[in-house]
């Protein structure tokens, strides 16, 4: 039996695994499909909240906190696995802000550097950008990361770690408890015990703890990307527009995206939508119309009501704990809310004031 059962093999489930393992604990990593192949592969991997002055304080210090983390973790991962997950801090350029007071306000309060740069500065930086921009704002610090190469490289990883069994195409189907204390889960290969449980099921979070009476407020939210295969330097920085943005990758490569839909588990790909997006991100640079659409996909997000995750212990369900509802954060928020979590399952002093992400409060119980 393992001291911990992971259930859900997204970024979420694999740091929290990677993060129990380096501190000595046994580790099962339970997983429907494959590791890291719904939302974690799915989304851009800025490392940013997309507009962060417009985020509640919880939001913002988890944000901040995982974005000092992501360099060490990216190197660490390249060196242990020979996976490079491609961390670039290029910087981003937010064109037509219509809040950019706020914007501006936000920065000084918490520290981040932002300016207002002329039109000389922007299309230096990105010759091809949206002609006619007289100004822009410029966040200097901020990185990106290529998830599907974060998550490849943290799979590869925890396969190679003694303490840490990973089981795919293993889904969960309920909860093993006596008098109020989780043993252990169902599976469609038997039971898996394990001292503790801890559900990192992203947009499916909700339907496993509404097998042991908890309501939480998560739902799938539907977006869909593209790919434009363009060559290396047409874009370099993470350029948004209009709540549009594209993303450049080291070999030329632009994501753009993406949508927000209300579509269930449907992950369906629609023709609507990749012309939408495919405007969205010609207006960005127009350029990239002259480049081919190369792939076209959709993911599911774990929505919740204020995109403030549900990090701790389930109340009234010993040994159960979740860490889901990051909404379109989840990447961005990884390392600090895996890290909170962990310290209190390690009795550990936590990163970050812990309360305003418990679920007491936050969650109906049946």
């Amino acid at each position: 039996m393992s001291d911990f059962l992971v259930v859900g093999g997204g970024v979420i489930g694999m740091m929290t695994t990677l993060q129990l393992a380096d501190a000595g604990h046994s580790v099962t990593l339970l997983e429907r499909g494959q590791c890291g192949r719904e939302a974690s592969w799915a989304g851009g991997g800025i490392v940013s909240p997309l507009y962060p002055w417009r985020y509640s304080a919880p939001i913002s210090r988890l944000s901040t906190w995982s974005e000092g983390f992501y360099p060490e973790l990216s190197l660490r991962l390249f060196e242990e696995t020979g996976v490079d997950p491609e961390y670039r801090q290029k910087g981003l350029l937010y064109l037509r802000v219509d809040d950019e007071a706020r914007a501006m306000a936000w920065a000084r309060d918490v520290g981040k550097p932002l300016e207002r740069v002329s039109a000389d500065f922007l299309y230096a930086k990105e010759p091809e950008a949206a002609p006619g921009c007289d100004t822009a704002l410029w966040m200097p610090t901020l990185g990106s990361i290529r998830n599907p190469r974060l998550a490849r490289a943290l799979r590869y990883r925890l396969d190679g770690m003694p303490r840490v069994t990973l089981r795919e195409a293993c889904e969960v189907t309920g909860f093993r408890h006596v008098a109020g204390r989780v043993t252990g889960v169902d599976t469609a290969e038997g039971i898996v015990e394990g001292d503790r449980v801890i559900v990192c099921g992203g947009a499916w979070a909700a339907g496993l703890l509404e097998r042991v009476g908890v309501e939480l407020p998560v739902r799938p939210v539907k977006g869909q990307m593209i790919l434009f295969k363009a060559p290396p330097g047409r874009v370099s920085r993470v350029i948004l527009m209009d709540g549009r943005y594209v993303i450049p990758r080291a070999d030329g490569r632009v994501l753009a995206g993406s949508t927000l839909e209300e579509a269930g588990f449907d992950k369906t790909t629609s023709g609507d939508a990749r012309e939408s997006l495919r405007a969205s991100a010609t207006r960005i640079v127009p350029a990239l119309a002259e480049c081919e659409v190369e792939h076209h996909w959709a993911g599911l997000r774990p929505g919740s009501p204020d995109g403030v995750p549900f990090i701790g212990a389930v109340p009234d369900m010993e040994r159960l704990y979740v860490n889901a509802g990051h909404y379109r954060n989840g990447l961005v928020l990884a390392p600090a809310s895996t890290h909170l979590l962990v310290d209190e399952l390690l009795g550990r002093e936590p990163i970050l004031d812990p309360a305003p992400y418990r679920l007491e409060g936050r969650v109906s119980l049946a």
